[in-house]
Parts: structure tokens; sequence; C-alpha cells
């Protein structure tokens, strides 16, 4: 893992938000309650803070909808009194009085309308846009991060934190707004029944607590549930990953029950809490529709009473009842807010532990001077190690790991020195740190110690955009998006079709696509399926070489495309006018007769270097090494008839078979 380096703050990039600093232990728990509808509003100020005027006008949308519902109340008393009873009383109405009323209430019909479209599309605005910033802010995270602390955190886990809990983070903010005018809406209401009579308003600062103390209640009770739901959410995303990711081992070796099980299982106890909350909700929801229709009957039991003494006029009595019925709603709204509040201070802290987490790299600011040709590649003393392993119980904190943590070295001392246009072979045992050697020269990672330089310059004072655009890798797994063969090469870059179709020359690519329905524009399988194993690895090379980088590591790129076309291949690399500095990791015997020097490494060192030859008479290390890759390879050879691959286009205009029959047996 990275040593030395600190966590670029997300607020200083654009779009990017802060990460809380704060965090309680167990907010889930019925003692915590208190912390969590603390933290859960402190969650909201956030969004509020963020984006304070779409915040400030639905509110205000919301308040408009809450002082037109209250004066609907008294519009009703006064059509009441004013237009119904005299009507019964005469027998009859004019013209003017019931356009009057009909005036009144297409008034407040179209002013609720109006505030209740505000409030609702603003608060769907707000939501959405914290949803999306956040969702920016994870996933521009993730790509921060050094490789090492991927390997600590499972990809499905990483996929709930930038889906589900980004979504559960900003879940109250539909409510928030509609809260916010219902506080309005009750203190006018509550005024507009004292002013009307306080005897029949009593019944309301009765009825009222009871409502707020049922809802404290209830979600003191289901805060713990929905938080193990949340949690349980992850684990079934991160469960489901695995499998799907994984269908080839698990169908291969008729695995598909125990998964199936496996997934069943986190599945079911994810139905059972969420059944939990269903539950309790299914007693609680009766209750609060139940409680205020009490009030109005006690209200009317009342006012009868009230209205036969002569105290109240009928409007008075109208009015009130209707405004009970009309907070019914409001009240019921602080509970949706609350009930999204646990959930919310999940997910939020599961968000802000990865916009924390450590190990991000530090960039500088010096730019390399710009050249066709290859760059110098050093490095000094260069050491690296991976954590043994991590707890598994905590695999879904985004924790730094811990630096007492027992590690196993993998690079130990390595020293090397390339010169600009070189070809360099690595060639060592499984395990002895070849593939780490490579992420450490791309600065996929910080070495431990040591210094690794291209032209003299520390890769840690370089500018961000500086080793991609130096530098290129073709890894050992090859990585083909769903996509075409134009954008699986250029991602999106800048490339024209002329520089595509030579680097699919070069990386002898050119005659299979060609064939393809579409050629360039032929769009691929998910993870390149439709293609063999040799295809995807050439295709990768022509999405490296197509940039024209100085430097162009190949970590056991070509296995499995035919020896004589990867002979070509680097050969075609080394021919260039602009010829890079090529470092390859290989096995072949052809492969490495043509570097220049080869480098053995074994236990993280590089124990001898020079070339093919002196190496095995001076290092019997390297001899039995080859010899024994040798004799395999002749077995291999022995057991199988060959189909080579023709050896590619002279000119572009042929067609390349690819018949590798190595290739054949992966598609």
């Amino acid at each position: 893992m990275a040593q030395g380096t600190t966590t670029s703050r997300p607020e200083e990039r654009e779009d990017a938000p802060e990460p809380e600093r704060t965090s309680d232990p167990d907010p889930s728990t019925r003692a915590g309650y208190k912390r969590v509808f603390t933290r859960g509003l402190r969650v909201l100020w956030v969004a509020a803070r963020t984006e304070p005027w779409i915040f400030l006008t639905a509110v205000g949308g919301a308040m408009l909808h809450a002082a037109v519902t209250v004066a609907s109340a008294s519009v009703l008393g006064h059509i009441t009194d004013h237009t119904i009873l005299p009507a019964f009383a005469s027998g009859e109405t004019t013209t003017a009085v019931l356009i009057a009323a009909a005036g009144l209430l297409l008034a407040v019909g179209l002013g609720k309308a109006i505030g209740l479209a505000v409030r609702r599309l603003l608060a769907g605005l707000m939501q959405f846009r914290m949803q999306a910033r956040y969702r920016r802010s994870v996933a521009r995270k993730y790509l921060e991060l050094p490789l090492s602390w991927h390997h600590r955190h499972p990809t499905g886990q990483l996929l709930s934190n930038a889906n589900a809990d980004v979504e559960a983070a900003w879940q109250p903010l539909a409510p928030l707004p509609m809260v916010v005018g219902s506080v309005f809406m009750l203190l006018i209401a509550a005024g507009a029944m004292v002013a009307t009579d306080p005897v029949l308003a009593m019944v309301a600062f009765v009825v009222f607590p009871v409502l707020a103390a049922a809802n404290v209640a209830f979600q003191r009770r289901v805060s713990p549930m929905a938080s193990r739901a949340q949690a349980l959410r992850a684990e079934v995303s991160g469960v489901a990953h695995e499998s799907f990711d994984g269908a080839l081992v698990v169908k291969t070796l008729g695995r598909e029950d125990t998964e199936t099980e496996r997934f069943t299982d986190a599945a079911h106890r994810l139905r059972d809490a969420l059944i939990q909350v269903g539950r309790l909700r299914s007693m609680f929801d009766p209750f609060m529709e139940a409680l205020p229709n009490f009030g109005v009957l006690a209200v009317l039991l009342l006012g009868m009473w009230r209205l036969s003494t002569g105290a109240i006029e009928p409007g008075d009595l109208v009015q009130i009842a209707f405004l009970f019925t009309l907070l019914a709603l409001p009240i019921r709204s602080f509970g949706w807010l609350l009930g999204d509040l646990p959930r919310s201070v999940v997910g939020w802290d599961r968000v802000q532990s990865v916009l924390r987490s450590d190990g991000a790299m530090v960039y500088g600011d010096r730019v390399l001077d710009p050249s066709p040709r290859g760059l110098a590649l050093r490095a000094h003393d260069v050491t690296f190690s991976y954590a043994d392993a991590y707890d598994t119980d905590g695999r879904d904190l985004m924790d730094g790991g811990d630096a007492h943590e027992r590690r196993t070295t993998v690079l130990n001392g390595v020293d090397l020195d390339i010169a600009p246009g070189r070809t360099v072979a690595v060639v060592g045992p499984t395990g002895s740190g070849k593939s780490t050697l490579t992420t450490v020269l791309m600065r996929l990672v910080d070495p431990d110690g040591g210094t690794v330089t291209y032209d003299g310059v520390d890769l840690r004072d370089l500018a961000r955009d500086q080793v991609p655009r130096t530098a290129a890798l073709v890894p050992q797994g090859t990585f083909v998006f769903e996509d075409t063969v134009r954008d699986n090469i250029t991602l999106g870059a800048d490339i024209d079709d002329d520089q595509v179709w030579a680097a699919l020359r070069l990386a002898r690519a050119d005659g299979f696509i060609r064939e393809l329905h579409g050629g360039i524009d032929a769009r691929l399988g998910e993870k390149g399926t439709t293609l063999s194993g040799g295809q995807r690895q050439r295709l990768a090379l022509a999405r490296a070489v197509v940039r024209r980088p100085r430097l162009l590591i190949m970590d056991d790129a070509t296995s499995a495309v035919d020896p004589q076309i990867e002979a070509q291949i680097l050969a075609g690399l080394r021919e260039r006018d602009d010829a890079a500095t090529v470092l390859v990791v290989a096995y072949r015997r052809a492969t490495i007769e043509l570097a220049d020097e080869v480098l053995y490494m074994e236990g993280g060192r590089i124990l001898a270097r020079g070339t093919h030859d002196a190496l095995l008479t001076t290092s019997p290390g390297y001899n039995r090494l080859v010899t024994a890759y040798e004799r395999a390879s002749a077995e291999n050879e022995a057991e199988r008839t060959p189909v080579p691959e023709e050896p590619g286009p002279a000119e572009p205009h042929r067609r390349a078979q690819d018949t590798d029959s190595s290739e054949e047996t992966t598609r």
C-alpha cells in the first residue's frame, strides 16, 4: 500500500462535496435514536446548503400550499355562512353569490396546485441532483484511489456504495419541503383554530401531541430494523456480483446450486428484515389514520354542543372540523421523514467512508519534455508489500487498513535502468513480483520505498496526466468493453480512423477486424466474448499503441497469440521510427530472444541481467526456468496438432486468418 500519501480534498474539485468529518458508532440502536435524528438533520442541512435556491423555492411552494390549504378552511366556513345556509333559508340564491363562491374555490384550488407543483418538482430536482453529485464524487474517488485500496474492497460493495447508499442518503429530501411546509401549516392552523374557538382548539392540542409521540415511538422501533435492512442490501449486491461475474467458474464446476443457495440465503435475510419493517408499519399506519378521525369526531360532538349554546356559528364548526381533516396528512409527513432518516444516516456514513478513504495519490506539477522517442526508465531500491489478509467481518468498511497489519513483501530492493528505445524482457518464476513491478512502474500503486523515474523525473513529482500520456500497460487480463471496435481502442479519445487502423496493423489485428460485420464499427460482446483469447490480446495491444506511448509495458500480454504473430508484433514495435521503450514480461524463448536485455527476477529481486545466451550460462535459476518452459511447451505441442496463425498481412488490404488452435479453444 502506498506510503506517505494523503487524501485529496474533494471540495477542491469541481462539483465535489466535502466529506463529513464526524461519525458515531452504531447509529442504529434505540439508545442512539436521538443521535440518528440530529445526524439525519445534519445530512439534510448539507443538501440545503448545497442547493440553497432550489431548497428555498421548494419550501416556498410548500408554504404557499400550506397557507392556501389553511385558508381553504376559512373559505369553506365563509361559503357555509354566506352562501349555503342563506340559500337553504330563503330557498334561492343569486348568480353573483354563486360566482363569488366559485371564484373563491377556484382561487384556492389554483393556489394549492401551484404550491404543490413547485414543492414536488423542486424537491425531486434537489434529491436527484444530490444523488447525481455524490454518485459522481464516489466514482471519482474510486478512480483516484490506488489499486491497493481496491484489492481490499469487494466490487459488489463498491457498487452498493455508489448506488443504494447514495440513494438512501438523500431519500428524505423528497418529503423535506413538505415537512417544513407542514410545520408552517400547523402553526397557522393552530392560530386559526384558537382564533375561531379556543375550546375546540383544545382538542387539537391533545390529539397532535399524541400523534407526535406515536411518530417518535415508531421511529425508535423501526430505526435499527431499517439500518439492518440497508446493510443487507449491500450484502445481497456483493453476493450477486460475485456470482454473476464468476459465472464461468460456477458453471464449469457445476456449482449453480451452491451459488443459488448462497444468494437465496442473503436475499431471504433481506426479505425478513424488510418484512419486519413492514409488519411494524402495518400496525402504525392504521393508528395514525384513525387518531385524526377520532379527533374530528370529538370536534363534531363538542362543536354540536357549542353550536347549540350559540357560542359558535355553523361555519366555525365546519372550519375547525375541516382543518382537523387537513392536518392529518401533514402530521403523517413527519413520519415519512423520520422513517427515512435511519437509512439516510447509514447510507451517508457509508458514502462518507469512501470519500474519506486514505491512499489517494498525491501529484506534482512536473511535465515531461515532449519527444517522439522512447523514454529512459529507472527504478532504484524499489520495495512493495501486500497485506496478508483483511478482516472479513469488516469487509464493507472503507477503512484504509491497519498500519501494523501483517504484510508480505513482493518487491525487495529492485533496481533497473532501461535506456530509451530499448526492449527488455523480465523473466521469473510465478510469484517473483513481475506483475507487481509493472503496476509500480505505471504508478498504479506507489512503492513502499525507493523511486521510479521517467527521464530522470520521479513519478510522484509528475502532474496527474503525465503517466497515462507517456506510458501504456497491456496487462495479463484483457478487458474488452461491450462497445464497438473503434470505441474499444480510442476509449472516447479524439483519434481518427487512420490511426486506429495503423494500430490494428501493428498489433496484427486488422485481418480479423476486417472480417467482422461492420469492421471497426462492429459491436463486441460483453468482455469480448465474441473474440478468441489471442484476438482480445491483440485488440488490447492496439488500444495501447494507438496513443504512441514512449513507454510500453506488456505483462505477458501475448500469451494467447501464436509465437510467429508475437514475433512480428515485437519486431514491428522496434522498427517504428518513434520506437518506444518496451518492457515485456515473457515466458516464451522466442519472445525473450527478441529483447535487447533480459532481467531475471526471483523472490522480489532482480538476480541477473544480460542477454538470453549470457544468462543461460551465468544464471542457474534462469537456465532451469527457461528449460522448463521449453520442455512444457514441447510437450504441449506434441499433444496437439498445431494450426498456426498466418503471419498476418504485409499490406493493409490482405486478411489474416486467426486460426491459432490455442485461441480457438478459448472461444
